[in-house]
């Protein structure tokens, strides 16, 4: 143990970890509680904010590339969501970067500005790609993939047992 995720900054944003915080918990339970948002992601997480929290870390601890972070709005008291850059489940290694905001932060740039400072992080670090996997109908969700320059590659199951739309973006110095 001992790896921390450390904060990113981009013009408007803060990316830091979550903690156990009356505030940040409380903000977790109500983004998760959100059928608008559970309806792009599966559903209601099946362990509270706190356990959430403590798998984010775990992130982290397994691969220094990976994290999951609030993303803080600069003056906002509240953390607008979540931004990630983590495995794909059921994969041979492809990494996935994701976002869920609180319906309160949509129409910002939020999500586009706090993944594209992940991105670059793990391509720094050494990713050679990042997919993003996004349910049938979730156009804002493609067009943050668009706005990242993520090429659309067809329509997968394999990572969720699900369908799902995925786009993968290939790191600046790597040739397809």
């Amino acid at each position: 143990m001992g790896t921390t995720l450390e904060v990113l900054r981009t013009e408007r944003l803060r990316l830091r970890a979550w903690t156990t915080s009356p505030a940040d918990l409380a903000r977790l339970a109500d983004l998760y509680s959100r059928e608008e948002i559970t309806r792009w992601i599966g559903g209601t997480p099946s362990v509270p904010p706190v356990e959430l929290v403590s798998r984010w870390a775990a992130v982290t601890e397994l691969d220094p590339r990976h994290g999951c972070w609030a993303i803080e709005p600069a003056g906002s008291p509240a953390a607008a969501g979540t931004v990630l850059l983590k495995p794909l489940p059921n994969g041979v290694g492809e990494v996935e970067v994701g976002w869920h905001l609180h319906p309160d932060s949509w129409g910002h740039g939020y999500a586009t500005e706090a993944a594209r400072a992940v991105i670059d992080r793990g391509f720094g670090a050494g990713l050679p790609e990042v997919y993003a996997v996004v349910r049938p109908g979730n156009e804002a969700s493609v067009a943050v993939c668009t706005r990242l320059g993520m090429q659309r590659i067809g329509r997968f199951r394999r990572w969720y047992d699900v369908d799902l739309e995925a786009f993968r973006l290939m790191a600046p110095d790597v040739v397809e």
